[in-house]
């Protein structure tokens, strides 16, 4: 089967396409990111005769509409989007949308004396040897704007600038290839295309072809829900873009997208500052309970599985279906209580959790779980299990979308509380918290997911620093405390050992700076020793833990053995291996309490 067909088209015959809407370029499918310059460079090469490279179009295809007719598909531009959109400002004077989302010009100058093009300057406006936007002239009447040239520079030598205008006239006359690509491919086979085509090898995500195909569609507002997408995603993470849009978009911050997500004007907030790939994987698989992208794109063709066709009716309901998800996913109600549930089980920062997938399906369950109106409570305690489940499992670490797309239409088939009973006998057991979590502690990398889960329980149970009377394991978080070793990390050098024996989670603990330094390099049995003295002294000079209750419960809390008080180099190795199993069980006990 022929996946693409190769032709070249005349500049001004793809322009004229955009202008009517069989190209779909949409805008701000991505904002237009090159330079001024670059666009002046790319109305060089077209002027001088040299190739400019293709573009890719991947067809939409024709649709069925209710009435039994066939609807001609558009073509969305997948890659090229930035020529195309420096030829329609350049040639044709349009407006195009910048990195900071607002409508501006880009005006190239023309000197037909020397041959150049130069972006438009005050210098240029001024300079009578310069024609001040190309765009003029070549939309233009050429008799009318040579004469006036020729008016303001009489002493030019005329034949070799009319030989200039009418080269610049003909750019739109020079030839570009357009790719396009066959409507009934699926996504993977689009990819790979793109790939080998695309020689900056650059990557698209089956994210990014949903968003051209959700853009590009504007007779179902996809151009609007594409900006709700993007902007909600940059709000997020600055909320003062919010003015922004308001001064450059006013058609959009009129509507009920934006009405719904100013609340992020004021929120500062960034636990969970979702891109729009985790949008668009949220809304989709919490509305249609599937997980596969492709799926999506499919369905907002219109395609109808069942007789392999392509229907209007079931794009319009793929659209309907999709903005009910990102109404519900930048509902402020939503989005703080589910942050609100995440931070209860002691995930109160970012740098806590490693799995951007984990949030997303626990995001997905949430609202899942909130449609069916099952009761506060619950939906908290299963969002927080899950979550953390999946978390200590790998769940989504792997081949992602295939698990999303597993446990959504589980979860969609039978009772939650079934599902999560059936993966937590499964994976879950005494052998995972004696034996295998153990192990997975057995490792120097301290963003572990399972040494980041270890620091949410001791959040959680409103845990000590170690030795701290009084500040906590969420401060030193929160506030960017530092980890320390419990086995000095210069002793342990000096001893021989190499980085990764010394840097060993189960070595690691949060603890204050202060006290760390005054711990030095002594082994254990030394800085307790000290410790102990000063407890029996009263001179509290190492720690503010003023009674040995009191030292021993910082111990606990820590999961550090209480063996550690008499230990040298020569305990190490059995002090990793008692504490594992320490903070192994404090793991479980806070699992099964969520």
């Amino acid at each position: 089967m022929q996946k693409y067909s190769v032709n070249q088209h005349l500049i001004e015959t793809i322009l004229s396409w955009v202008k009517s809407g069989e190209i779909a370029i949409p805008e701000i499918q991505r904002p237009f990111v090159w330079n001024n310059t670059k666009v002046r460079d790319l109305m060089d090469s077209l002027y001088q005769g040299y190739p400019v490279g293709y573009v890719i179009a991947w067809k939409n295809p024709n649709v069925k509409l209710k009435d039994g007719t066939l609807s001609e598909g558009k073509k969305v531009l997948i890659d090229g989007q930035q020529r195309i959109t420096a030829l329609t400002a350049a040639i044709l004077g349009q407006y195009v949308v910048n990195q900071t989302y607002e409508r501006v010009k880009i005006k190239i100058a023309f000197n037909p004396i020397d041959e150049k093009f130069e972006v438009q300057n005050p210098a240029i406006l001024k300079d009578k040897t310069w024609l001040p936007d190309i765009s003029e002239a070549i939309n233009g009447d050429l008799f009318d704007i040579v004469d006036s040239y020729f008016e303001a520079n009489p002493e030019v030598e005329k034949k070799s600038v009319r030989e200039a205008f009418t080269k610049l006239l003909n750019i739109p006359k020079k030839q570009i290839g357009l790719i396009e690509l066959a409507p009934d491919l699926d996504i993977e086979t689009v990819t790979e295309i793109f790939i080998r085509i695309n020689s900056k090898g650059v990557v698209l995500s089956q994210a990014d072809f949903a968003m051209s195909k959700i853009a590009a569609d504007t007779q179902h507002g996809g151009n609007e829900l594409r900006k709700a997408i993007d902007y909600f995603c940059h709000l997020a993470i600055a909320p003062e873009f919010y003015k922004h849009i308001v001064d450059n978009d006013p058609v959009f911050a009129s509507s009920d997208y934006f009405n719904k997500m100013k609340w992020l004007k004021t929120e500062n907030e960034d636990l969970y500052d979702p891109k729009y790939t985790d949008m668009i994987r949220v809304a989709f698989t919490s509305q249609f309970g599937r997980g596969k992208i492709a799926d999506l794109v499919s369905l907002l063709s219109g395609r109808n599985f069942e007789t392999r066709t392509f229907e209007s009716e079931i794009a319009s309901q793929s659209f309907e279906k999709l903005k009910n998800g990102v109404h519900s996913f930048i509902n402020e109600t939503n989005f703080k209580r589910f942050l609100m549930i995440i931070k209860s089980a002691g995930f109160i920062s970012p740098k806590l959790i490693r799995s951007q997938n984990a949030v997303n399906f626990a995001y997905v369950l949430y609202l899942k779980l909130k449609d069916s109106g099952l009761n506060s409570v619950a939906i908290e305690s299963y969002v927080r299990r899950w979550f953390v489940y999946s978390i200590l499992t790998g769940r989504y670490s792997g081949s992602a979308e295939s698990m999303i797309d597993f446990d959504i239409k589980h979860i969609s088939e039978k009772p939650f509380d079934q599902v999560l009973q059936e993966r937590e006998e499964a994976e879950l057991s005494d052998a995972f918290w004696n034996s295998s979590l153990p192990q997975s502690l057995d490792t120097p990398v301290a963003s572990s997911p399972f040494f980041l889960t270890y620091l949410a329980v001791q959040v959680k149970d409103g845990d000590r620093g170690f030795l701290s009377k009084d500040v906590s394991v969420s401060e030193l978080v929160s506030l960017r405390g530092d980890i320390h070793h419990l086995f000095p990390r210069d002793y342990l050098k000096k001893h021989g050992l190499d980085r990764s024996k010394y840097n060993q989670i189960a070595n690691y603990v949060y603890m204050q700076s202060e006290i760390n330094i005054k711990v030095g390099n002594k082994p254990p049995k030394d800085y307790f020793e000290l410790l102990r003295n000063q407890i029996s002294e009263g001179n509290l000079q190492v720690s503010g833990l003023s009674s040995e209750e009191g030292l021993l419960e910082n111990l606990k809390q820590n999961c550090v053995p209480i063996e550690i008080m008499e230990m040298t180099i020569d305990d190490y190795p059995e002090f990793l291996t008692l504490r594992r199993k320490l903070m192994a069980e404090k793991m479980r006990e806070y699992y099964f309490k969520l």
